[in-house]
């Protein structure tokens, strides 16, 4: 039974795959700093997995307790790595913030593998580092743009990294540039949950179809778009694990082609923000209240995958649709609101 390190495994993305990792027998060892997750979600995982990982509170800044941490456990198989912060907007106001935790974390992290022959490394990346494409689907062979913010430049800073390393040494890395994650796990114990205002779209959806928020504001509705609104590819979260479960078997058994891969994970289809927002109301039978603001500064007017590699190369393809997605995101908002 391989023994796999997950760090941010108690945020919203990390917290689904280690359930998946269970599911499939693997020994698992969380790292989480809890900035942006609660502890209450390791009792969840218990509760639906009916095992018990391995919890250490650690911040993977503090160099010393990460490489003492190493010390400490080393029989190592594979890192699946999501301890990071992600807020667009917050990582403009403070950059520096977000050039220690996503970069310094890595180097650290990547300097223990070396020293103690960890070879196998999924990568949480981002669509984001295509910026705004020129053709659509974005296949992997799509240019990756100049980053728009500082967590954009993270992420393709770290690919750089990953694949530097990969070049001189036996790590072996697959990225997961991911699109756009959103729904629920089914046994509605565990989904997202935002600290303060959402920064995505489907949790303020969910916030102000239950009251929490006055209504959704809908970032223009002049795109050159069917409907004016933006379009991005929403991929449900537990598909979205399942991907790093496969991903890490490919690795573990030697089945990369080369040593650093990348694969887009989305559905490989678009939805706008108006779609999404009509689908909810339609599955959910709720009217939302929304209104239609100017533009945001930054958004990017259409993104959707192109997912045949990840198909091809790793076997997997989204099996859940949009409806479920929101189904299970607005079962999980009304399930914490009566806790």
């Amino acid at each position: 039974m391989s023994k796999i390190l997950v760090t941010g495994g108690l945020g919203y993305i990390g917290s689904h795959t280690v359930v998946e990792l269970l599911a499939h027998d693997y020994e698992v060892v969380i790292i989480d700093n809890l900035s942006n997750s609660s502890i209450e979600v390791l009792n969840r995982i218990k509760t639906i997995s009916q095992k018990n990982p391995e919890f250490i509170k650690l911040d993977l800044r503090e160099k010393q307790n990460v490489f003492q941490f190493f010390n400490t456990h080393t029989n190592l198989a594979g890192i699946i790595h999501f301890a990071a912060s992600k807020a667009v907007g917050e990582s403009v106001e403070k950059p520096l913030l977000y050039y220690e935790n996503n970069v310094n974390t890595l180097v650290y992290l990547l300097q223990n593998c070396k020293k103690h022959t960890i070879e196998n490394f999924i990568f949480s990346s981002s669509c984001t580092v295509y910026g705004e494409p020129d053709t659509l689907p974005i296949t992997e062979d799509t240019p990756v743009k100049p980053a728009t913010s500082p967590y954009g430049k993270t992420k393709k800073i770290s690919e750089e990294i990953l694949q530097d390393t990969c070049s001189v040494t036996p790590l072996k890395t697959i990225a997961l540039r991911y699109f756009n994650p959103i729904g629920a796990h089914d046994s509605g114990l565990i989904g997202e949950l935002p600290m303060g205002i959402p920064q995505n779209l489907v949790p303020f959806i969910t916030q102000t179809a239950i009251g929490l928020r006055k209504e959704l504001n809908v970032f223009g509705n002049d795109y050159p778009t069917p409907d004016g609104s933006c379009i991005r590819d929403y991929i449900h979260v537990v598909d979205l694990a399942k991907a790093h479960v496969v991903a890490l078997q490919r690795l573990l058994s030697g089945k990369n082609k080369t040593p650093f891969e990348v694969f887009n994970i989305g559905t490989g289809k678009g939805s706008s923000v108006l779609e999404v927002v009509n689908t909810f109301e339609k599955v959910t039978r709720k009217k939302l209240p929304y209104k239609i603001v100017s533009r945001r500064a930054g958004d990017v007017i259409a993104v959707y995958a192109d997912t045949t590699k990840a198909y091809k190369e790793l076997g997997w393809k989204a099996q859940k649709t949009l409806e479920e997605a929101l189904l299970s995101a607005w079962k999980w908002e009304q399930k914490i609101r009566t806790q």
